[in-house]
Parts: structure tokens; sequence; C-alpha cells
């Protein structure tokens, strides 16, 4: 499988596939990853679900977008679809996804809550929304007057109805909060 090199460098503090198959990524599941940029976490979904998968990528960067259609099809991976625009402003499907993942991105949004409102739309009812981000006293990431904290993160995604069932570490920068529609 073909990684661009920034890829290999941040595979020395996180590994994607490892994460993908914590949070319960499975052959065939639908998959959405909000802010997918490049592909960190697209492309090894797309490998986890399989053929009989599917796996949707949003960015607002057309570039990040055009770099990840170029990597999809080089590695052959026919059952990722990307979109370009902001996550406040785009609802891929309804009920479709088994998971809807935010990769160190529910930060960067201008309006989190619309994001998670989306996300609440596309999720199916059985299905979990998962929050990777950046622990608050990380001493790598973005400046720390960005990050949510676990709090802050868990407030937000309960308002956009959802009911946290678990926040826990995921690596040594990173925390990971699972959610189902409530």
């Amino acid at each position: 499988m073909f990684r661009p090199a920034i890829d290999e460098a941040r595979r020395k503090w996180q590994d994607p596939e490892a994460i993908l198959a914590d949070i319960g990524l499975k052959t065939g599941m639908t998959f959405i990853d909000v802010g997918c940029g490049g592909g960190f976490f697209t492309l090894p979904a797309a490998v986890m679900a399989g053929e009989s998968g599917k796996v949707y990528g949003i960015d607002a960067n057309a570039r990040s977008v055009a770099d990840l259609e170029a990597l999809a099809a080089r590695q052959n991976l026919g059952n990722i679809s990307v979109a370009t625009g902001k996550a406040e402003e785009m609802v891929l499907c309804r009920e479709c996804a088994d998971i809807v993942f935010f990769g160190i991105a529910l930060h960067d949004f201008q309006e989190p809550a619309r994001v998670l409102a989306n996300a609440r739309k596309m999720v199916q009812p059985s299905g979990i929304l998962a929050n990777l981000d950046w622990d608050k006293e990380s001493v790598m990431g973005p400046p720390a007057h960005i990050r949510f904290s676990r709090e802050k993160a868990t407030r937000l995604i309960e308002a956009a109805g959802f009911k946290v069932e678990s926040v826990k570490d995921s690596g040594l920068y990173h925390y990971l909060v699972i959610a189902r529609p409530d």
C-alpha cells in the first residue's frame, strides 16, 4: 500500500488501523470520515470495510480531497467516495452510516455543533459516532486554546443528540469518545 511520507512520520505516534479496529470497523460497514484531509483514516478504513463496505470522506480542502482521490485510485479502492465542502453544510446521506468518525478534526470546525447535528442525521440508529481528538495537555498538536477538553467534546456530542458510552485515552496524545444516537 502506498503511503505519503507525512503519513509515515505520523504513524510513529498514531496507528489508524488499530484505532479503527478499536471503534469496531468491520467488513461491510459504511464509514464516514468527517474532516478526512488526505485520507490518513479514510484509506485504511476502505481496506478494512472491504469491497462490500462503503467509505465516505468529507473535507473543505479541495486539494486534500483531490490527493485522497488519487491515492484511492492508485490503491484500487473503489469503495471510497469523497466530497469537498464544509461539514457544517453537508449531509451525505440519512441514517446510512455505521460509524461517523472525526479524526483529530472536531476542534477545527467553525461551527462544531452544526457539524455534529449533521453527523446525527447521517448515523444509523444502531451506529456510533467516534471522536478522536488531541488531549488538552498533550505536548504535541495544535495550540491548547483551540483544543476541546474531553468534557467540552462530551457536552457538544450530547447536545447533538448522542449518548456518550465511553471516553478513554487513545495513544499518548489523544482521547477517544464513543457515542450512540440517543
